[in-house]
């Protein structure tokens, strides 16, 4: 996954639990794109104390993704999402039968992740 999208995710699934402080710089720094240099005369911190304060919140945010899985299972269900898309536009292929059976299959296993 690119690093970006993923910082993204890890960010907007737990970036309420970082403190308000960590929020600000991470927000400007990955979020706003802003150099580090940029953020450090904004917030008034050194170049080095936002450079170690992003490496934190990386550290941080893997670490609740890593105990709580929810952007992994927030992809998965979208990838399912995705192929029941798939399956509603190649129904005319199908009969009904097999495409209500195939949209079920995957209901299911969208249900399993919850």
């Amino acid at each position: 996954m690119e690093q970006v999208l993923q910082r993204t995710l890890l960010y907007d699934f737990y970036g309420e639990l970082l403190t308000e402080h960590q929020r600000n710089v991470y927000e400007e720094v990955v979020l706003n794109d802003i150099s580090y240099s940029e953020a450090a005369e904004d917030l008034g911190i050194s170049r080095q104390g936002v450079h170690e304060l992003i490496k934190r919140c990386n550290r941080i945010l893997e670490d609740y993704e890593a105990r709580l899985h929810l952007v992994e299972r927030f992809l998965l269900i979208r990838e399912k999402v995705e192929q029941i898309r798939a399956l509603s536009r190649a129904e005319g292929e199908l009969d009904r039968a097999a495409f209500a059976d195939s949209v079920c299959e995957i209901a299911d296993s969208i249900l399993e992740e919850l």
